[in-house]
């Protein structure tokens, strides 16, 4: 098992950014906190069920197939655009109400969990990734004792840096204290949001 090569290749991939730092930074900067934080466990629960599905082999039955790749990659697209659309619907609510933004409806915290769990589970280019990552790092006789291995290794990793994310990216809403700025967020967050539906929707197996 090659782990030191492993851990620099998953350190770069974990930080980079994507559809699942923008839903915990928009709810960390819109929401608080605690939602941010369910939302990542929610991202990290998605990536412990793809790890443990590419270990077992299952993730390469989704990779394989193009209908079933198809389909989760619509309903998350879907899923995607949905909650982007619900991000501008509640900032165009505020403008036509005047309202703060910090006076809405609070994002519980299972329903954040629920949308980071969606936002992993429904983009099947983790099972593609998983798939093909984990074999390069381990011998061709290896089990899957192996690769369930470095899939946890993943995952804590994951954990570490997606959790204290969160956390720190809590702290800049204090910075949005201006409700004009709020609703400004918000519809960026929705407009990204979407775009990342759309780029889901149009992407391909590789």
């Amino acid at each position: 098992m090659q782990l030191l090569p492993f851990l620099a290749v998953a350190a770069i991939v974990i930080v980079t950014p994507g559809v699942d730092m923008a839903l915990v930074t928009k709810n960390a900067l819109i929401h608080g906190r605690r939602p941010a934080l369910a939302t990542a466990l929610g991202v990290n629960l998605g990536i412990a069920f793809w790890a443990t599905t590419a270990a077992l082999g299952l993730g390469a039955v989704i990779a394989a197939s193009a209908p079933a790749f198809a389909a989760v990659k619509l309903a998350g697209a879907v899923y995607l655009v949905y909650l982007g659309v619900k991000t501008l619907r509640a900032a165009r609510a505020a403008d036509e109400t005047s309202a703060d933004t910090s006076e809405r409806a609070p994002l519980r915290d299972a329903v954040a969990f629920r949308q980071g769990v969606l936002s992993n589970l429904l983009n099947p280019k983790i099972a593609v990734f998983f798939t093909s990552l984990l074999p390069q790092f381990v011998a061709r006789s290896a089990g899957t004792a192996d690769l369930l291995l470095l899939g946890a290794v993943f995952n804590a990793m994951c954990v570490a840096w997606l959790v204290s994310y969160a956390a720190l990216a809590a702290y800049g809403r204090r910075s949005f204290a201006s409700c004009t700025i709020k609703r400004t967020f918000d519809r960026v967050s929705g407009v990204v949001l979407i775009g990342l539906g759309a780029r889901l929707a149009f992407e391909h197996r590789r």
